[in-house]
């Protein structure tokens, strides 16, 4: 790793309405090294580097790029500085096909004459994707046709294959399965041994002290110090990121708690075609139930078919009152909550306030007599459950779209959690959460199966789910490959075992 400065940071700020997001902030990042970018959620990690690579416009202060002031308007400006980002949302366009999303903004290049060579746009694109071992991929398909884990990958060409000299990585991890991150892992590294740079963002912090030579800790918009990442340990992070030690217990610590024999959902034979096939299992009162595997397992795909979210599902949903779950609206109104890993367009109504958002499944109850909602019980509601989730805003009017990543998903559980629902279905619940808030989600979780409710975990993050479930089941190419139980001798490779 070089010490010679490839970017400085000087005095940037940005404030949007009365939130200072980002106060006067400074630090340098270095040729050559992966760089993480660290903090709570609305630390200003993302408005910082949004600010760097055009998405928002710089409030205030400097970048200095190789000695030049950079201040891009668009995505666009700072790839042609020499700056690109992978989001942690999904950063691909729909209704675009692989390769005009890969050369977006570039198209330029296979325009002669006006007319715009396509064959030529796709071939290059073929070979990028043949280039990074993306072959499954094709050029000339649409976007659409693919998952939000290959939408990542065909971000990562789009970020890299012009060889920028900065790459800013924002939680893209925790979109990715274990093979989609060691790819990633990969181009982080190729970018490092040719002299660029890698800003990353990361609430990982193992991965954060693994993949990174320095490491810069923000909090509330300020910069607090910026470290060697062999210097420091997980504990000296999270003091630096929350002001104070963490402490109290993080996942469960009770094991051997035998498991209720009421059953609240009984699943059989549920197949998607070309999804999963033929998932059959019963949810107990007041257990949580893991669902882990690689990505393309299936595992995603269980949640939505348990909340009547899949076309073409095939089987049954039957809960104990043999009630049929078919489709969204019959699962809410029996008390069945739903959290999707793509939360930007199926958990959350981006362009509506959080009182908005919190109340939606609420209204209901939220109604008078005659059906009639008061503005004051609404956001008496949302604030309380806000609050609740440690929700960092402006106040519950303040719209879903200004918050940062984190934030949104505690927005999320806020609204299941106000509704008080009995079986929620909590697919990647804390991706994109700081470490202290994930301590608060886990024990959320601990108290509300105490309290009988019943929860099914789908994670890609096995500690969590051996640290939070009674049950573990498996998924392999669309179907259970085995069940594991709750036991303090279960080990990552007991559960990599069935899934590979």
């Amino acid at each position: 790793m070089s010490e010679e400065v490839r970017l400085q940071v000087i005095d940037v700020s940005k404030t949007f309405g009365i939130t200072k997001a980002v106060q006067n902030v400074s630090f340098n990042v270095n040729k050559g090294e992966v760089h993480a970018l660290i903090g709570e959620n609305g630390s200003g990690k993302s408005t910082l580097t949004n600010m760097l690579t055009g998405i928002y416009t710089i409030g205030g202060g400097r970048f200095i790029l190789d000695g030049k002031e950079v201040a891009p308007k668009n995505q666009v400006e700072a790839n042609n500085e020499g700056i690109s980002i992978i989001v942690q949302e999904l950063g691909t366009l729909s209704g675009l096909t692989v390769a005009e999303n890969i050369f977006l903004g570039h198209e330029d290049k296979f325009v002669k004459f006006g007319i715009k060579n396509t064959a030529l746009m796709n071939k290059q694109a073929n070979d990028l994707l043949a280039k990074y071992g993306f072959t499954h991929i094709k050029a000339s398909a649409m976007i659409d046709e693919y998952n939000f884990e290959d939408r990542k990958l065909v971000e990562i060409v789009k970020a890299t294959y012009f060889n920028p000299k900065i790459v800013v990585i924002d939680e893209t991890t925790t979109a990715l399965s274990q093979e989609g991150r060691e790819e990633l892992y990969k181009h982080m590294d190729r970018i490092r041994k040719e002299g660029n740079s890698v800003i990353f963002i990361s609430h990982d912090l193992p991965e954060i002290l693994d993949k990174s030579d320095t490491i810069t800790i923000l909090r509330d918009g300020v910069y607090i110090t910026t470290v060697k990442s062999k210097d420091v340990n997980e504990d000296d992070l999270k003091k630096l990121m929350v002001g104070r030690e963490v402490s109290g217990a993080y996942y469960r610590a009770d094991y051997g708690e035998k498991i209720s024999d009421e059953v609240v959902m009984s699943v059989k034979n549920v197949t998607v075609p070309g999804l999963i096939n033929d998932i059959n299992f019963d949810l107990h009162k007041g257990e949580i139930l893991g669902f882990g595997g690689l990505s393309e397992s299936g595992m995603h795909e269980v949640g939505k078919a348990v909340f009547g979210a899949s076309y073409n599902r095939s089987g049954s949903v039957t809960l104990a009152d043999g009630t049929q779950i078919n489709d969204i609206p019959t699962a809410i109104k029996h008390s069945i909550a739903y959290t999707s890993k793509d939360r930007d367009n199926e958990s959350v109504v981006m362009n509506q306030s959080i009182c908005d958002n919190i109340c939606l499944p609420s209204l209901n109850e939220l109604g008078n007599k005659l059906h009639l909602l008061k503005k004051g019980d609404l956001k008496k509601f949302a604030n309380e459950h806000a609050r609740e989730m440690s929700v960092k805003m402006v106040n519950v009017d303040q719209f879903v779209s200004d918050l940062s990543g984190g934030n949104k998903q505690k927005v999320v559980l806020a609204r299941w959690i106000g509704k008080d629902s009995d079986i929620l279905v909590l697919d990647s619940p804390t991706r994109g959460i700081d470490i202290k808030v994930k301590q608060d989600i886990y024990q959320l979780m601990d108290k509300m199966r105490k309290n009988g409710k019943s929860i099914i975990m789908i994670s890609e993050e096995l500690m969590e789910l051996m640290g939070m479930c009674d049950r573990m089941l498996i998924m392999k190419d669309g179907s259970i490959n085995g069940e594991i139980l709750r036991d303090p001798s279960v080990t990552e490779n007991t559960l990599i075992a069935k899934m590979v």
